[in-house]
């Protein structure tokens, strides 16, 4: 079992470990001491969301690689596709992300990607981090303050990032975007610096809020975890102004490797809808192999009706982006994501969930086919879902507590196969995550609230 990666790399409170000065030094030693291991001469980049401690992390980090002789070149801020593009296309062995994605301005986290783009298997994740506490035993405290005595933020690379905006404006080529209005939330996160040059050279008629980052307002009641925000942005403009109207409106996160929309009307859009218009819009254009989506545990019981109504069957993973990804190789599945607005198209050269690119594909589909983003997602009908979050105090298994499973149990009786109940733990926080599916909202409540209360009587902080 991994005790420092989760399903989204090393995450924390800034300054406290694993996010302390030493240890983050030290997982940039074990990285280092890998790649050595792995490639001739090894490169690594290093991106950065706008948190205040990225650039001390991203510092520790890359003081640490070079203790093991790897080239560490910064991209300053950019989103994780981006560096993920960067670690594939540019030559580098190792692409890492200092971010903590939609968590709060306090916290961070580490992830990394391979030269292939991906994020590393769970089993090299392990073999790391034996490798950061064997180092955490040998390196005291005194000897990694001297090494980061004059360890500096390393300067960006000018225009690093450019062959990815490349990529992106490429992918829409001849869609005919230059018609279109939207409002975009870049969550004062990574996005800001590349969305304004992105879509303006597609000729996105954008109109961009939450794009003034100052190391603290990240994630801070705007993005992808409040979608309600962008939605009133375009239902009040669009009631007020006459044509044209804003198309939709854009939630990315705060590394921006996901991304939650708005129609016309201001109805929140969120991952799932997504996967249904792009699946069928691969599957007209011969780009979805096997005729098949890969999903989570987590989607709606109405995607897969509306998929199977289309011709398209769908997969469940385990959630997390990494796992989606992993069942989508192994299946040959050229579209995969979540509900919470990953979406990975594998039909290019995306490696990883992509806000920007899912941003560009799902207007694409609105220019090229006329209709509008309420007409494209009007045929999906959505099980009433609720999502209960119960902190813990710790992680035990909870097929282990008799209490969770006994709950669980009588729900599964009570829903007799007309909705579905999935528990789990959160893969970033300590939270347990209890989602039920039912088909009617009391039923769904009561159940949710059940199961809750049952987890936070045993296992409750």
């Amino acid at each position: 079992m991994r005790k420092l990666f989760g399903t989204d790399g090393i995450r924390g409170v800034a300054g406290e470990y694993p996010l302390d000065e030493r240890t983050t030094y030290v997982i940039g030693r074990a990285l280092g001491h890998y790649l050595q291991r792995t490639y001739a001469a090894p490169r690594a980049v290093i991106g950065q969301d706008t948190r205040e401690s990225s650039e001390a992390i991203a510092a520790a980090v890359a003081c640490g690689l070079r203790s093991h002789g790897v080239e560490a070149v910064s991209a300053g801020v950019l989103t994780t596709p981006g560096v993920a593009f960067l670690a594939r296309k540019q030559g580098f062995a190792a692409g890492v992300v200092i971010s903590a994605s939609h968590n709060p301005w306090r916290d961070n986290g580490i992830k990394v990607f391979g030269s292939d783009g991906y994020k590393l298997p769970d089993e090299v994740e392990l073999e790391i981090e034996k490798d950061i506490f064997a180092h955490l035993e040998e390196a005291g405290a005194e000897g990694a303050k001297g090494a980061l005595a004059n360890a500096v933020p390393t300067p960006a690379q000018a225009r690093l990032a450019e062959p990815y905006i490349e990529w992106l404006v490429d992918s829409v080529a001849g869609s005919g975007l230059g018609h279109l209005k939207a409002i975009v939330d870049c969550a004062n996160g990574a996005a800001a610096p590349i969305a304004h040059e992105v879509f303006r050279r597609c000729g996105v008629d954008a109109k961009f809020i939450n794009d003034a980052p100052n190391g603290r307002n990240i994630n801070d009641h705007c993005g992808a975890l409040y979608p309600e925000r962008v939605a009133e942005a375009v239902r009040r403009a669009n009631a007020e102004s006459r044509k044209p109207r804003y198309a939709l409106g854009v939630s990315f996160d705060g590394d921006a490797d996901r991304a939650l929309f708005s129609d016309e009307e201001g109805n929140i859009v969120n991952g799932d809808a997504v996967l249904l218009v792009a699946a069928r819009m691969m599957k007209q254009r011969g780009a979805l192999p096997h005729d098949l989506v890969v999903a989570t545990t987590m989607s709606n019981m109405g995607l897969e009706t509306a998929l199977r109504d289309s011709g398209i069957k769908m997969l469940r993973a385990a959630v997390g982006d990494k796992y989606v990804l992993e069942e989508m190789r192994r299946t040959g599945a050229a579209l995969g994501g979540e509900q919470s607005g990953h979406s990975i198209f594998r039909d290019g050269d995306a490696t990883t969930g992509d806000g920007l690119l899912t941003a560009l594909r799902l207007m694409a589909k609105i220019a090229i086919s006329g209709q509008t983003l309420r007409e494209l997602t009007a045929d999906m009908v959505v099980f009433p879902q609720i999502i209960k979050n119960v902190r813990v105090r710790e992680r035990k298994p909870l097929d282990q507590v008799a209490a969770v499973v006994e709950a669980i149990r009588l729900a599964e009786q009570d829903l007799d196969g007309d909705g579905r109940v999935v528990v789990r733990y959160s893969g970033t926080e300590a939270l347990a995550r209890v989602m039920v599916e039912a088909e009617s909202e009391e039923k769904m409540r009561r159940i949710a609230d059940e199961i809750a209360s049952a987890i936070q009587h045993t296992l409750g902080a």
